[in-house]
């Protein structure tokens, strides 16, 4: 590898010479020769399964919810530079009757903000990063604070309490059980029993020091005393995307009309993960669903993945199933934990069960047109590790979904839906507010 360019002297050239010696080898060769081949296979030698979906008696859904945000960090121009990340996150309701006429090529923006009037929440906070200290304490305790106030204040604590009421498990009748387990943020040792039923606070066990509900979900093991990562902020943003959709279910959930929630679709921007200290949740959210499917009021929810290996590997293969042309019925396959290893990762074997501590949805390519492809997740409720693992009736509410994603397809994008295109629109902090407002804001705060 070249040395890079500085800001004196020039970068070294990588060797245009250095690697002809191994081009003499036959299969050196021939990997040269077949990779710049054009002709490309007609074959899909990942003998991915794909069903065609009949949409005859399945209805399609009638509310959608979406959720999806974003975050930024910002670096002040003073010396040294001061570091902070806003992150912001929001949730829709999209009115299908309202949705349904839309140019989904063109909209009308006035039409566009008919759907948003009065059907969207954003919720935002900022964190600090770098060379930022508070009166209060050291940046290490504001982010706890931080995180634990901004969930308790903003909508009224509705977010917190869906908090608690996944932590607590809040949906089982007479529920006494403590929050997960979790690491102590001022003595690292390990919390066993959690936060007792439905307290926002306890004193750890170790070292008699106050530990907040939000502590469980793990911030602090990301951050130094004085200075944190970006990835404090985009876990936040992930943690958040998943408390708003889970207040809607909640909120749904406990309606009188108990069909509410199950006439519902609840899609998130990305997948339906929680990695590393904030998949403590995971097991809930499984349970939950397992339990809604359990006595007959199954939640339809999904996650779109717009990047990453699985959507890389879907436009691989996308062009092999139907439709091949317009108004041909969809297909779809549901990925098992060993087409995953096998096709996707293309590891020989995982050192763990597929998603065991971490995704609460499977994996499942939707073909709807020759040039509409999605990577879906969809639970399943109660999660197996056996590589066979899902089948198309483990997945909750397949049927349902699919007959409802047609509707709310945008052309706008490739592979785009209308729900999360309008979320990105309010939760994106690219354009609103821009990156570079944010900037001068910052520095306005620190005169």
């Amino acid at each position: 590898m070249p040395y890079s360019q500085g800001s004196r002297l020039p970068g070294e050239s990588a060797s245009k010479l250095g690697h002809l010696a191994v081009v003499q080898s036959d299969w050196v060769k021939a990997l040269v020769g077949d990779f710049e081949r054009l002709k490309s296979d007609d074959i899909d030698h990942s003998s991915t399964e794909w069903t065609e979906f009949d949409p005859t008696g399945h209805l399609a859904l009638r509310n959608v919810w979406a959720v999806d945000g974003s975050f930024v960090a910002v670096r002040s121009e003073q010396k040294p530079p001061k570091e902070v990340a806003f992150v912001k996150t929001a949730l829709l309701a999209v009115d299908r009757a309202k949705l349904d006429t839309i140019d989904k090529d063109h909209p009308h923006p006035l039409l566009l903000q008919d759907i948003l009037t009065g059907s969207a929440v954003f919720h935002s906070t900022v964190f600090p990063l770098k060379n930022v200290r508070t009166t209060l304490g050291t940046n290490y305790d504001a982010v706890r604070n931080i995180v634990r106030d901004s969930l308790r204040i903003d909508q009224g604590g509705a977010f917190y309490e869906t908090l608690k009421w996944v932590a607590f498990r809040k949906w089982e009748t007479g529920s006494t059980a403590t929050s997960p387990g979790f690491d102590c943020p001022h003595c690292a040792q390990t919390i066993e029993q959690g936060v007792a039923h439905d307290a926002d606070e306890g004193l750890c066990p170790h070292c008699k020091g106050t530990v907040f509900l939000s502590d469980m979900l793990g911030f602090h093991l990301d951050m130094n005393e004085d200075n944190a990562p970006e990835s404090v902020a985009s876990s936040y943003m992930l943690v958040m995307e998943h408390l708003m959709l889970f207040t809607a279910i909640r909120l749904l959930w406990g309606h009188t009309d108990k069909s509410l929630a199950t006439e519902t679709l609840f899609i998130k921007d990305g997948p339906l993960t929680l990695r590393s200290q904030y998949s403590k949740l995971v097991p809930n959210i499984r349970d939950f669903l397992e339990h809604a499917k359990n006595i007959g009021r199954p939640l339809h929810v999904i996650g779109q993945e717009k990047s990453g290996a699985f959507f890389d590997h879907l436009s691989s293969i996308a062009r092999f199933p139907a439709p091949h042309s317009r108004g041909e019925p969809a297909s779809y396959a549901a990925l098992s934990h060993d087409y995953v290893r096998r096709e996707v990762y293309r590891s020989p074997d995982l050192s763990n069960p597929y998603g065991k501590r971490t995704n609460w949805g499977e994996k499942i390519y939707v073909k709807f047109d020759p040039g509409t492809y999605m990577v879906l997740n969809v639970p399943t409720g109660a999660y197996s590790d056996s590589q066979a693992f899902p089948v198309e009736s483990d997945l909750i509410g397949l049927n349902r979904i699919l007959a409802t994603l047609p509707s709310l397809i945008s052309h706008k994008f490739e592979g785009a839906l209308f729900p999360i295109e309008l979320a990105n629109g309010i939760a994106s902090m690219s354009s609103y507010p821009s990156a570079a407002i944010l900037t001068r804001f910052l520095e306005q705060q620190s005169k």
